[in-house]
């Protein structure tokens, strides 16, 4: 038995099928995780949900930007980025079981074996890992409530971005799904940055990467996020893995064989989209 652990898909299915035969992936003794945003501008969103919801217990994904973004369009709250191939999704016959099936997916995981934590941007400075856990246990109960489009409804918008123990109601909430799914950038006192997406060395002025300031949790566990394209897999970091390497943008998808630590890539097989 293997885990495998594998950066953002964002639709980009063939590739994902070729890292998949390239390990002699086994559904039924090998488990797959997953950074999250399994869709957004890659073509094949569709079968990308399909495929991680029919494996079963031998998938594991949290919940990434694009994916909460996609319930938000099934919700009639917000509309398809230009960009963006859901229309594909919003079409299926199975559209209601797959939307079902992603609200009930998780912001954070911890592995029962290896003890890693994933979640699809990282981990707030701010957080423990208890915390940590606590936060996203109140978005997932929000997001499988019937009501559940009145979370989606509020969560847009970069503030509060400074975390409290004090928040309450969608401001807590908010403040969860930001450090999460969208994070990348922390003022040194811990408050989030939400604009910039800049590789490190291009960052300005005092802003740090997540997983540069003083954190608790980094110093007893490992981290596994996506999310990041412009950081190419670097973080500088041992205990901190980014995993998404820009398949949709050119670039390439990777896998992790947490077992043994080895990676494996696979390179994009046609040109979706230009940036970071």
């Amino acid at each position: 038995m293997a885990t495998y652990v594998v950066g953002d898909l964002q639709g980009c299915f063939d590739e994902l099928q070729a890292l998949l035969e390239q390990v002699h992936f086994d559904p039924a003794c090998d488990q797959l995780w997953l950074t999250g945003d399994l869709v957004a501008r890659g073509p094949r969103s569709l079968d990308c949900l399909r495929l991680v919801r029919d494996l079963g217990p031998a998938a594991r994904t949290v919940l990434g930007n694009h994916d909460l973004h996609l319930l938000a369009i099934d919700a009639g709250i917000a509309s398809a980025k230009a960009r963006d191939y859901l229309q594909p999704v919003l079409d299926a016959p199975d559209r209601s079981e797959l939307m079902h099936w992603l609200r009930h997916q998780p912001l954070l995981l911890t592995h029962p074996e290896f003890s890693f934590v994933m979640a699809h941007a990282g981990i707030s400075p701010q957080w423990d890992l208890a915390t940590a856990q606590q936060c996203a246990a109140e978005v997932e109960y929000a997001l499988q409530q019937d009501d559940y489009p009145t979370l989606l409804r509020a969560m847009y918008g970069d503030q509060p971005d400074r975390w409290s123990e004090s928040l309450r109601g969608m401001e807590r909430l908010r403040y969860s799904i930001n450090a999460l799914t969208r994070m990348r950038y922390c003022h040194p006192d811990g408050r989030l940055d939400m604009h910039c997406k800049l590789a490190p060395m291009e960052a300005p002025g005092e802003l740090q990467p997540w997983y540069r300031l003083p954190n608790s949790l980094l110093a007893r566990h490992r981290v596994v996020f996506g999310h990041w394209a412009a950081l190419i897999g670097v973080t500088e970091q041992p205990a901190v893995y980014a995993l998404d390497t820009g398949c949709v943008w050119g670039n390439y998808l990777t896998l992790l064989r947490w077992d043994d630590q080895r990676y494996f890539t696979q390179p994009a097989l046609r040109a979706y989209g230009s940036g970071l």
